[in-house]
């Protein structure tokens, strides 16, 4: 009878523990990484994670997923809303440069291939963490950002929605993608690094340049079946906002007063946008 009692108590205890999450999720988070088969990303919970949404966010160039986690006021914005973070590690471009990613910007000399690198991140952290891969909002900075457009460009079933600021296609400008998107792309109207209208790198290896923002917000309404005037329009302080209503997937832009860097409240715009879609 006993033994009946025991096992009734941990069928009852399986049924309502929610999603399963791998032991392995044990074995690396915060400072210390995930490792795939070819590279390592670094991943913080929600307190009481059961499995859920996910924001995987690339750093800028020359940066790391660790410095990125241990940004405890960036990580927690997102944390507290419950999604996990996912921050992968770009590799150097050149043995001894910093990191960066396998943007295509007519100098293909990276040593991996990050659209391939992304997808095993987020299989790796599905089984270590119950990850929902329905449920991603890949976002990213500078060189991180134009990481985001490439993927919503090649591979536009990997996220439910693509957040990028203050990065964007270089040159050669892709003319076409593989499908409609969700984006939100977020820029600094006085950014120098990477601004609006494009620019050349100056002493750069391969002399790369990047591409008109504009020209590209372009190539994503034709993608999404968007009209050419904006359905919405918001204007408050220090930032300024533009919405498309689309044909298939979504646009939106939303300038700010700054320069290249993120905008204050970034965190809680991109969240807002994301869970909008479903609204």
């Amino acid at each position: 009878m006993l033994g009946w009692l025991r096992m009734q108590v941990a069928m009852a205890a399986a049924l309502f523990a929610g999603p399963a999450v791998s032991s392995g999720a044990a074995d690396c988070g915060g400072e210390t990484p995930c490792k795939t088969e070819s590279g390592a990303y670094h991943m913080a919970l929600p307190d009481g994670w059961q499995g859920g949404p996910a924001v995987i966010y690339l750093h800028g160039y020359g940066g790391s997923g660790a410095k990125v986690v241990a940004n405890k006021g960036f990580i927690g914005a997102f944390t507290a809303r419950g999604y996990a973070v996912i921050a992968p590690n770009g590799l150097p471009w050149q043995p001894g440069k910093p990191s960066d990613w396998s943007v295509r910007d007519g100098w293909n000399t990276y040593p991996r291939n990050d659209a391939a690198f992304l997808r095993e991140v987020l299989a790796d952290a599905e089984a270590r963490a119950g990850v929902d891969p329905g449920r991603v909002l890949l976002a990213g900075f500078s060189r991180g950002g134009s990481m985001v457009w490439e993927m919503a460009c090649l591979a536009p079933d990997f996220a439910a929605g693509y957040a990028a600021v203050s990065g964007g296609f270089w040159l050669p400008m892709s003319r076409t993608c593989k499908g409609p998107v969700h984006l939100l792309h977020i820029h600094g109207f006085a950014d120098k690094v990477v601004p609006l209208e494009g620019r050349a790198i100056q002493g750069s290896v391969a002399d790369i340049v990047q591409a008109d923002i504009w020209e590209g917000l372009q190539l994503w309404r034709r993608q999404n079946g968007c009209p050419s005037n904006a359905a919405g329009h918001e204007m408050e302080d220090r930032v300024w906002r533009k919405r498309w209503d689309c044909g298939s997937g979504g646009l939106e832009l939303i300038l700010h007063k700054g320069g290249h860097g993120l905008p204050k409240g970034w965190s809680a715009m991109a969240l807002d946008w994301f869970e909008s879609r479903e609204r």
